[in-house]
């Protein structure tokens, strides 16, 4: 049986060890996917930390009778979980920031219509709540993005298409050309035995041990290669 189903198997049975060695085991895949979202706000570390719970539910939920290898199966899981947060951490922070304001411009904008039967310009609701007319743009513009993407824009065999469906479907062909960049980038500064070393690993799935038979070194230097590769890939980004 392959060493990381396995694994897997015994994780599944409740094996608390196993599932800890094959999230140490598989860790270099959250580097991986983490380097692509590098410059969105967030700290690399707080990156991992949701990567790695992205790792977890790969574990939790990969199903042994898939004809995938985990690894294949486990980037889509931690680049999902990074993306749901990043999605939902940024529109939390708009409604949080704005709400207030939204509802102010909402009831002033009301008030005025009745009074002067016409719409509002921007300096007047400015004027009328005291705030400055980019922060009134700037929250008319936040709540009417929030809202949109999730309005349906189509139908599509009986199924409502949304704006985020299309936002997601971007990301989907984005995310393929930067794992190309990001593989062809990560190679570029390995050697020979380090590029072989990730091939067997990350394309193979290769164990250490079967590595380091392959490449005529114990399965500890593989270790120890591994760790260093992965290192150097965390500083690329930074």
């Amino acid at each position: 049986m392959d060493h990381t189903i396995a694994l897997i198997q015994k994780s599944h049975q409740g094996d608390k060890a196993a599932r800890e060695q094959l999230v140490e085991e598989n860790v270099g895949l959250v580097w991986c996917v983490i380097k692509r979202f590098y410059g969105r706000g967030l700290d690399n570390e707080d990156l991992f930390q949701i990567g790695s719970i992205g790792l977890i539910k790969a574990i939790d939920k990969f199903d042994l009778s898939y004809d995938v290898k985990f690894s294949t199966y486990a980037v889509p899981m931690i680049s999902g979980e990074i993306k749901r947060f990043l999605r939902d951490d940024s529109m939390i922070k708009v409604s949080r920031s704005l709400k207030d304001l939204s509802c102010k411009i909402f009831q002033t904008r009301e008030k005025l219509i009745g009074i002067w039967g016409r719409e509002p310009t921007v300096e007047e609701l400015s004027e009328e709540l005291h705030v400055e007319k980019e922060e009134i743009v700037q929250a008319m513009e936040a709540g009417s993005e929030v809202e949109s993407i999730y309005k349906p824009i189509h139908q599509k065999e009986g199924r409502e298409i949304r704006l985020m469906d299309k936002l997601e479907e971007k990301e989907q062909q984005e995310e393929k050309i930067l794992n190309h960049m990001l593989l062809q980038q990560l190679l570029e500064t390995l050697n020979k035995e380090e590029r072989q070393l990730i091939y067997l690993r990350y394309f193979q799935d290769k164990t250490q041990s079967e590595v380091g038979k392959q490449l005529g070194i114990s399965q500890v230097q593989v270790s120890r290669m591994e760790k260093r590769i992965m290192e150097n890939l965390r500083r690329l980004g930074t």
